[in-house]
């Protein structure tokens, strides 16, 4: 199977190209500026891999890109150049959520060897807001159980503590215990997105002998929101970003399980259908901080007079 994936969905490209051999699949990746800078750079990468591989258009099995949700620009960005690449090469198109892709970044660097477990995944969505969504694996199977959201840092916690009621009463989610987040500690491919979640109990009950769970949260969120998260002390948290590489690591499964669209129907997952303020609620913005510093100044005009007779009452 020969795939091109790209992730432009953060401040971060990736780009990664696999070529499939006699011997075992051989891979090629980028590394560059996200966001806008991408729309400049990212044919330019993609062409310079499929030359390293080479590989033409026509010789993918299809173009995967990640979806979303993240950077507004970054994401028509990726669903543009997936869609015109994909029409002109007459390939299908694998749309992968960047949440997913972040999970299995995740999991390939800190956990490779577990078989079972569970990753919330979290972006900095901006404007005092996280993007979020909860995969658990067993074995090779990922599964959905909390969609991409938007959520304030401060009620992550709560809603991470809630996949677990998703599975029923005998919680057996990775990583939980009577409902609540297990032990754990710091360290520095999914077959359908929306499977019951009674399919990953029964595949969770099968693999119990083996190591522990696996539980963890990754993303770009801790530095930034670390005190608003209220992550529990003791749990794993990945610094990570989607990658191109993750996707083409749970591209082959998705293939398999008929995720691949024609390239019209491969659309961008927005999340958050609001990027920027109106411009009645900027000037109500701007009048309530007019007023604050009308009182402020108001404020320190009354103390200064109040001083000043205090002076001079002081000084008679």
């Amino acid at each position: 199977m020969h795939l091109l994936a790209f992730d432009t969905s953060t401040d971060a490209l990736s780009v990664a190209v696999m070529r499939s051999t006699p011997t075992g699949p051989l891979y090629w990746q980028h590394q560059g500026a996200g966001g806008a800078a991408a729309s400049g750079s990212l044919i330019a990468a993609i062409m310079d891999l499929l030359r390293q591989a080479d590989l033409r258009f026509q010789d993918l099995d299809a173009i995967c890109f990640g979806s979303g949700p993240g950077s507004f620009t970054g994401l028509r960005t990726a669903c543009s150049v997936a869609q015109g690449l994909a029409y002109g090469a007459g390939v299908p198109v694998l749309p992968v959520s960047s949440l997913m892709a972040l999970a299995q970044t995740a999991r390939a660097a800190h956990a490779p060897e577990v078989t079972q477990g569970c990753v919330i995944a979290l972006l900095d969505a901006r404007m005092h807001e996280v993007y979020a969504a909860t995969y658990a694996f067993a074995g090779d199977v990922w599964t959905t159980l909390q969609a991409p959201c938007l959520l304030a840092p401060e009620q992550v916690a709560a809603w991470a503590q809630s996949a677990g009621a998703a599975l029923g009463a005998d919680k057996t989610l990775p990583g939980y215990k009577d409902g609540q987040p297990g032990p754990a500690k710091e360290t520095g491919l999914v077959s359908g997105e929306e499977r019951a979640p009674l399919l990953l109990k029964v595949q969770i009950r099968q693999t119990q002998q083996g190591p522990a769970p696996w539980h963890a949260w990754a993303g770009n969120v801790f530095g930034i929101y670390s005190e608003r998260l209220a992550a529990p002390a003791d749990l794993i948290c990945c610094n990570a970003l989607p990658q191109a590489m993750a996707i083409l690591q749970v591209a082959p499964a998705l293939i398999a399980a008929g995720a691949c669209v024609p390239p019209e129907q491969a659309l961008p997952l927005y999340v958050r259908d609001k990027v920027a303020k109106t411009t009645g609620e900027r000037a109500l913005e701007k009048a309530a901080k007019a007023g604050i510093a009308h009182i402020e100044a108001a404020s320190a005009a009354a103390h200064i007079a109040q001083a000043a007779a205090h002076a001079q009452t002081s000084g008679t």
